[in-house]
């Protein structure tokens, strides 16, 4: 049995493996060796206490072998069984490391009514809000020798950037959080001998990198969101207080459907001249649709809501979310709400958006959205690009409330077109199965 944890850890990563807060993060910039810290941290931790519960997760499986799979084998030598079909360490004084990912919004729920003393994002920034918030209900532990823990390593950007710079650069907290639960722990490039050493040249590679990127990468700095994908919202131009909705503003809904991810519902309001306000929004998860059909009729109780556009998949036959062998748009409409299919084209719509978010020439925009539909507030600065494609969206955003928005707005009538109205057509979604029915389009 041979060990081969080599390396000294530097100021910075010493810290780190010192710190006994619930919550302690780690990194901040490239190079400053946050991986290997994670996995020292945990090996350490295995050997020191007996039965110890691990988690360590990676958004993806390839990252997950890459950078902790490989190197544990070959760092731990034999001194731990490794089960590669559970893809978890067991040690002989029974603790155990099991390596996990996360690459949909919902994979977090196969660690639901699990038990682990620590828990570790590595990467936090790739993880949503919501799978960190799920994670943290796993990190529990009874021992009178241990008090849970998770640990976090970081670059700027990613979905996660919002939530991670909050807690522990910000240091804003809300509701139960604690101040004194969570550490951070900065670490740059110029931390990291080892690396400078042999890898002189990675300083100038980020020095070369566009000045966002070598911000975030090289200087740590959390203001900068890499491949933000609406540089142009914001919240001091688009964000309103809450008034009245005059009566004669023609009222219609969208919906982006979800069980196990949030599904989220977004009442609109257009004004005469053609400007769109969103003015509530419902946002539920593992909620059936039977019951967010009745909240949706109770919330729009006394309006006259002209039509309802929802996700094409609302007309697919399934069980979850709905009644055996129903699909959502049918058990909707025997809840009194029915559904018309939205256009979802991806790319359209994203540029839909982005011209609703542009000011028009009296230096307001197309949209407004009222204060409390905070869910859309947050999740609409935090989209990020596909890094396979551009012009999408990252297939790791927390998109719920962006997918209603966009359905809502391709619904209506495109800005640069006159369009005469059209009459809201009587719809069966039961005669009428995954198509549009005449004269929608023109909504």
């Amino acid at each position: 049995m041979l060990l081969h944890l080599s390396g000294t850890p530097n100021p910075k990563q010493r810290a780190f493996f010192l710190a006994k807060a619930r919550h302690i993060a780690y990194g901040g910039a490239r190079g400053g060796g946050k991986s290997w810290a994670m996995r020292r941290k945990f090996v350490l931790l295995a050997f020191r206490y007996s039965g110890l519960e691990l988690l360590l997760l990676r958004r993806t499986l390839p990252e997950l072998i890459e950078n902790h799979v490989r190197p544990l084998l070959a760092e731990l030598g034999g001194a731990a069984t490794y089960h590669s079909t559970r893809r978890e360490f067991l040690f002989p004084n029974g603790s155990r490391i099991r390596l996990g990912y996360c690459d949909r919004e919902a994979d977090v729920y196969q660690y639901q009514g699990q038990e682990y003393d620590v828990v570790g994002l590595e990467e936090a920034t790739h993880f949503t809000e919501s799978q960190m918030q799920f994670l943290t209900t796993c990190n529990r532990s009874v021992r009178s020798d241990f008090s849970p823990r998770m640990y976090y390593t970081m670059n700027p950007g990613g979905v996660g950037h919002a939530w991670v710079k909050r807690l522990f650069i910000d240091r804003s907290y809300r509701n139960a959080e604690r101040a004194s639960d969570y550490v951070f722990i900065p670490a740059r490039l110029t931390d990291n001998p080892i690396l400078m050493q042999r890898n002189p040249g990675y300083v100038q590679t980020l020095q070369n990198l566009p000045e966002h990127l070598r911000r975030a990468h090289l200087d740590g700095d959390w203001d900068v969101l890499a491949g933000q994908y609406f540089p142009e919202f914001s919240r001091e131009r688009h964000t309103v207080r809450p008034y009245p909705i005059p009566r004669d503003w023609r009222r219609f809904r969208a919906m982006d459907w979800g069980y196990n991810d949030p599904c989220c519902v977004l009442w609109f309001a257009a004004a005469p001249d053609g400007k769109l306000v969103v003015y509530r929004e419902l946002y539920l998860k593992q909620t059936l649709s039977s019951e967010i059909a009745r909240q949706v009729r109770a919330l729009s109780e006394g309006e006259t809501i002209a039509y309802t556009a929802a996700s094409p998949d609302a007309w697919q036959k399934r069980g979850l979310g709905g009644l055996e062998g129903q699909s959502i748009a049918e058990v909707f409409a025997k809840n009194g709400v029915p559904l018309l299919p939205a256009d979802n084209a991806r790319i359209p719509g994203w540029q839909r958006v982005r011209e609703a978010l542009a000011e028009e020439p009296d230096g307001t925009p197309n949209l407004s959205i009222f204060e409390s539909c905070r869910n859309l507030i947050r999740t609409l600065p935090l989209l990020t690009c596909d890094e396979h494609n551009a012009e999408d969206v990252s297939a790791y955003a927390e998109d719920h409330a962006a997918e209603a928005l966009r359905y809502g707005l391709m619904s209506r009538p495109h800005p640069s077109r006159a369009v005469l109205p059209v009459p809201v057509p009587r719809y069966d979604p039961f005669s009428t199965v995954g198509s549009k029915p005449n004269g929608y389009c023109g909504l």
